[in-house]
């Protein structure tokens, strides 16, 4: 992804070489010399990104930091800091910083944090697509999600959709395997009748049974009127078995006999009634192992099985996370009436990099909770519960770079910065000098100090 970057930095030199860099890249590239250039160039335009540097004249990087996030938290901003200077790397983290980089910049770290900054502003330019799905309410546009995987399961269902073909539809509890039923409903020929939905687990075999077949007058205590069941109901239409897997033995023959035949009968009746019902089933379990262990009937499983179709879970499809996020502030910013909007970058890579056990619900409750709990524009990692953020590191967290350089003295990091900027100049001093911030002079000193051999230093190392 390309974008508008905004580069803040006092060493004219550093900074006309980050523009060079990054223009070649394909960015549009602006700059400021200080803190304050920054704060009013960022409130009249809107860029994508902010790479600025920690120590400036007139206002500082840090102070620059915390003003900018003060009226747009949701724009990235990395932080330059030299070597000796980590503890402001760790405060910047604090104020609201995406990551930080350490000079002498390596170019390849620099290109590779650019581009995770700016993954979550597709967000902004999925939004048009998002809006199209959210203003039809019915078949495969209420499912959202873009990544490969979930992609392969709706050529899937599309396919099968039109078709009177029995689904098994799998998955772990939260995916959206109702959400797919219905899209397959809509998206059927039978789409101008009923789909009737059945939770198998909440009902016990003698109401199940009932549920489904109906039952004559007198047929059990409480029987005192016929009654049809939802198989009839969904005549003609689709009827949907959400786990599945939860019916008992005894009722699995019933099922299998209605599958097979086409035909069901009353509780209390010996009269078969012919049905046209397309049958969808979703389970939560393993059928495979509830046939070995002698809980589900093999022939009834194949039955069911003709297209099945697995739900990924959401750790599965991160990619999905900020365009799921996203339908969902905008769902509940609307059904709460308080405006927002988009969440900080913090927020996003923390929900991006949570486990998700309860997968696409879990994220909804997530989201709906924040909306009602938060009180600015955007949902920060402030407003998201500790089981998401507990576990959260930032891909730069000090905590986590800082134990690289444990029992490392100053002269080893004063040397590797000194080899890095030689290399990245290609040996010439004068420009690592500017990058480094000190006199040609005092670099050929620090060179004799550390014996380094600048022949060594730029020639490739063998294979």
């Amino acid at each position: 992804m390309k974008g508008n970057i905004l580069i803040v930095d006092d060493d004219t030199a550093h900074l006309s070489m980050l523009q060079t860099v990054l223009k070649s890249l394909g960015h549009t590239i602006d700059s400021a010399v200080d803190g304050e250039d920054a704060i009013s160039g960022v409130k009249q335009t809107p860029y994508d990104l902010v790479l600025m540097d920690v120590r400036m004249a007139n206002i500082g990087g840090m102070e620059a930091l915390e003003k900018i996030k003060t009226f747009n938290p949701a724009i990235p901003i990395i932080i330059m800091t030299a070597y000796s200077s980590v503890d402001k790397a760790v405060e910047a983290m604090k104020l609201g910083a995406y990551d930080y980089l350490t000079k002498p910049l390596n170019f390849d770290d620099l290109k590779i944090t650019i581009d995770r900054a700016m993954s979550h502003l597709q967000l902004t330019r999925e939004n048009a697509d998002l809006k199209k799905k959210l203003s039809s309410d019915t078949g495969f546009s209420r499912i959202i999600g873009s990544s490969s995987a979930m992609k392969h399961v709706m050529e899937t269902a599309k396919i099968a959709a039109p078709t009177d073909a029995t689904i098994l539809i799998s998955g772990e509890s939260g995916t959206g395997k109702e959400l797919f039923a219905k899209a397959i409903h809509d998206h059927s020929t039978r789409n101008k009748n009923q789909l009737i939905s059945v939770n198998c687990a909440a009902l016990n075999e003698t109401l199940l049974e009932s549920e489904l077949f109906g039952h004559e007058k007198g047929a059990f205590t409480g029987a005192d009127k016929k009654r049809d069941g939802l198989f009839l109901h969904a005549d003609k239409g689709t009827i949907f078995l959400d786990e599945i897997g939860e019916i008992p033995l005894s009722m699995q023959v019933k099922l299998l006999r209605a599958i097979q035949e086409r035909e069901i009968q009353r509780v209390g009746s010996d009269r078969p009634i012919r049905i046209d019902v397309r049958i969808i089933v979703a389970t939560n379990k393993h059928l495979e192992q509830e046939m070995k262990d002698g809980r589900f009937r093999e022939d009834l499983f194949y039955r069911l099985n003709v297209i099945n179709i697995r739900i990924p879970s959401l750790k599965e499809r991160t990619d999905d996370i900020p365009m799921l996020a996203q339908h969902f502030l905008t769902r509940y910013s609307q059904k709460n009436r308080k405006p927002f909007k988009g969440f900080t970058p913090v927020a996003m890579d923390a929900m991006i990099k949570h486990p998700w056990p309860g997968n696409v619900r879990e994220l909804e409750n997530t989201v709906e909770r924040a909306v009602i709990l938060s009180m600015g524009q955007y949902i920060s990692e402030k407003d998201l519960p500790g089981t998401v953020m507990e576990n959260y590191r930032p891909n730069h967290d000090p905590a986590n770079s800082l134990p690289e350089l444990g029992g490392r003295s100053l002269d080893d990091i004063e040397t590797m910065a000194l080899t890095e900027t030689l290399k990245q100049t290609g040996g010439n001093k004068t420009e690592a000098a500017k990058l480094l911030h000190i006199t040609r002079t005092t670099l050929n000193n620090k060179i004799k100090k550390y014996h380094l051999d600048l022949d060594h230093i730029l020639s490739p190392r063998p294979d």
